[in-house]
């Protein structure tokens, strides 16, 4: 199967030696969900579920569309939004994450994105261009006092670096209420499982190289839990033979310099394990450091 074809309403359904693989484009990844059952219908219930909660959290949290809570957010022009539960749950946890991060983890800092674009080409902003959008950048601007969010003007939030890895943890969720067949939800490399297959035997999957081939460098087994990878194989851009990897420092608008190619972290939970991954890029040339300070299992590619 093509899996390039699919378009972004499409799902496929396809059987897979003694699994059922449903597919469906979200959130810029090819979703997968790998169940372990040889019934069909119960296989494509619980894909036309995935993929619709898998949209819902898309629909509502995407800064591209203009009818949602973080559009409403970013055009508030510095007046109070008040937030639906969910939301302010990630509002809390983007909190907590700049908090422990010394402000590193910064959901206000894609405003970069006017200055950078990662398309792999050449094109580095100036100093002075940078410098212009630096005042828009800091959570310690924003205003929660839950559930009233006010953001200044001129600013913005970006839910992105998390979203993902919420999608795959809620999706998980609200499969296990409708079977108790073992299954694995995988969003663009981000994953989760249910526990080991129906034979006791770990799901295998791999870690891409950092690079543009999509290789397998490693294969990992996984019985619990999530993995989530963090990287810059896809989007960097290149001068001088320097590399500029998409993980930026909200304190300086430049990109972290010296970080590893690509973090795989092994968590309970997808989100947990994706926040890990970024935090430990954050670090710099520290992130391994980092992480064995943290305890955490991890596999990095440089």
């Amino acid at each position: 199967m093509n899996t390039s074809k699919i378009k972004p309403n499409d799902l496929t359904l396809v059987k897979k030696d003694q699994h059922f693989l449903g597919q469906f484009r979200a959130m810029a990844s090819l979703c997968e969900i790998l169940i372990d059952t040889a019934d069909a219908e119960l296989a494509l219930q619980l894909a036309t579920i995935a993929q619709a909660e898998t949209r819902r959290i898309e629909t509502k949290f995407s800064r591209y569309r203009k009818d949602n809570i973080v559009y409403a957010i970013n055009n508030s022009h510095g007046n109070a939004i008040e937030l639906d539960a969910e939301t302010s749950a990630l509002i809390d946890y983007a909190q907590l994450c700049y908090n422990i991060s010394d402000g590193l983890f910064d959901i206000t800092s894609g405003v970069l994105r006017r200055a950078w674009i990662f398309d792999g080409s050449e094109k580095i902003p100036n100093q002075q261009t940078v410098n212009s959008i630096l005042p828009f950048i800091g959570w310690h601007q924003v205003t929660w006092k839950k559930p009233w969010l006010s953001l200044p003007a001129g600013m913005e939030i970006d839910l992105g670096g998390i979203g993902k890895e919420y999608a795959v943890d809620k999706v998980l969720q609200l499969l296990m209420s409708h079977t108790n067949e073992p299954f694995l939800i995988n969003f663009g490399g981000d994953l989760a499982v249910t526990g080991p297959q129906k034979n006791q035997q770990p799901w295998q999957v791999g870690i891409e190289t950092p690079d543009t081939t999509g290789e397998a460098k490693n294969i990992l087994e996984i019985s619990a839990g999530a993995l989530a990878t963090s990287g810059d194989s896809k989007r960097f851009l290149l001068r001088d033979g320097k590399r500029y990897g998409h993980i930026m420092n909200p304190k300086t608008g430049f990109p972290i310099e010296d970080a590893p190619r690509s973090i795989t972290i092994a968590g309970s939970s997808c989100t947990q394990a994706g926040t890990l991954s970024t935090l430990a890029l954050l670090q710099g040339e520290k992130a391994e450091e980092f992480l064995r300070e943290q305890n955490a299992i991890f596999w990095c590619l440089r």
